[in-house]
């Protein structure tokens, strides 16, 4: 057909023969376990790189020299990369893609250079210990990573799938459900799967008492509330009481329409400068697992805080900075949206935050007082963008009887930064 350009999507076995690198996922059954495709790819390769616990299973498949991976990682990843043009084969467990050493080489080597050769995951193993369908459950891993992201997908009903990174995971997402208040859930312990250890034990996490673990586990949790659990909601505007703080704090629902306002975007970069308890940050990032915010706050305290605000509400991955804008500004990963809370009518804070948001980028200023109100009147008046007063009134009591207290009224101002896409 004229105007157009066909894909061929078959590959015969010389294309395969050209790709100098071979990502092999390997299970505990070892070569017992492998494709006829994926035993070749080891079998004609000159170097074999693998963690130990791979090159035994692999055993006698690897017929090449076999290269225990290095440490640190990122001295393996070099490695490899300087074998480029021999046949290499890397091996890594289950899915090489789900994460780890195949998924960051696939991000430093084309696709028509390597193959990759899956065997099945450690969640498609668990799944059908378990019974449960993939597409309904959430597969997590705290592998090398905080406990505290799990805290956002305790929801009442859910299943998860937890990899974890030693023998003592398991206990220690019993300790961190059962002071969250979900101590009624139960926990399957999956260890091992595939081969001849593999063992799945189950029990509640407030009476959590199995031992000698192996190392090599996943857990399944069926999560139940008790009475009181922090359940972290999808919604931006958490409740106020969930958070600690000293009283800068951006109000629940203040809150949500600042968050509704930064319009989060996947894989986006967020400012949040004078942070406070860092509400807006956290938020933020409890959107999309994607998105990252840097928390900027001058006060030691205040800092601290917020890192606790963090872990107890399950994205201990926010990045916080201790210092005075716009002093600690540079060096930062460029922002796609800015939040000012606080400290916007310091010098040369609203300058270096404009100067530094991506084109496209969205700014968001609230203000309590009359003169940062005055300065974003005459932004909004020097740039555009939309300036907006938000005020709320909460019922209280008012002597014998119920009344309406109103909160400070907010104004603000939200610009996007011209030159990208709105």
């Amino acid at each position: 057909m004229q105007g157009t350009e066909s894909i061929e999507t078959g590959r015969p076995d010389d294309a395969q023969e050209a790709r100098w690198l071979s990502i092999v996922g390997i299970g505990e059954d070892g070569p017992d376990g492998l494709s006829p495709t994926a035993r070749a790819a080891i079998e004609k390769a000159e170097v074999v790189f693998g963690g130990a616990r791979h090159l035994v299973l692999a055993g006698e498949a690897v017929k090449g020299r076999a290269q225990a991976w290095p440490s640190p990682f990122e001295r393996g990843i070099e490695m490899v990369l300087s074998l480029r043009g021999q046949r290499v084969c890397v091996l890594a467990s289950g899915d090489p893609l789900l994460y780890g050493v195949g998924a960051t080489l696939a991000r430093q080597v084309q696709a028509e250079e390597m193959r990759v050769i899956p065997a099945p995951s450690s969640y498609s193993l668990a799944a059908s210990r378990l019974g449960w369908p993939l597409a309904e459950i959430t597969c997590l891993t705290v592998h090398g990573r905080a406990l505290d992201l799990i805290r956002a997908h305790l929801h009442p009903g859910r299943r998860l799938l937890v990899l974890t990174s030693d023998a003592a995971g398991p206990s220690e997402i019993a300790g961190l459900m059962t002071a969250s208040g979900f101590g009624g859930s139960v926990l399957h312990v999956l260890e091992a799967l595939g081969g001849p250890r593999e063992r799945v034990r189950s029990g509640k996490a407030a009476a959590f008492d199995l031992a000698d673990i192996d190392p090599l586990n996943l857990v399944g949790i069926e999560v139940v509330a008790g009475e009181g659990a922090r359940v972290i909601a999808l919604t931006p505007g958490l409740p106020d009481e969930l958070y600690e703080h000293d009283g800068q704090l951006t109000k629940r629902e203040i809150r949500a329409l600042t968050l509704s306002a930064l319009a989060p975007r996947r894989g986006e970069v967020l400012w949040d400068i004078g942070a406070g308890a860092g509400s807006i940050g956290i938020e933020w990032m409890l959107t999309d697992p994607s998105l990252k915010a840097v928390a900027i706050e001058e006060r030691p305290e205040r800092a601290a805080r917020i890192r606790r605000n963090a872990a107890s509400l399950g994205v201990p991955g926010l990045e916080i900075v201790e210092g005075r804008a716009p002093l600690v500004l540079a060096g930062l990963p460029a922002p796609d949206a800015i939040f000012i809370g606080g400290g916007a009518g310091d010098t040369g804070v609203l300058d270096a935050a404009i100067a530094a948001l991506k084109t496209g980028g969205r700014l968001v200023v609230n203000a309590v007082t009359l003169e940062t109100e005055a300065l974003l009147i005459a932004q909004h008046a020097a740039h555009g963008g939309e300036l907006v007063r938000l005020s709320v009134a909460r019922a209280a009591p008012v002597g014998g009887l119920t009344g309406w207290r109103p909160a400070m009224p907010v104004t603000q101002w939200n610009w996007v930064k011209p030159g990208g896409a709105s």
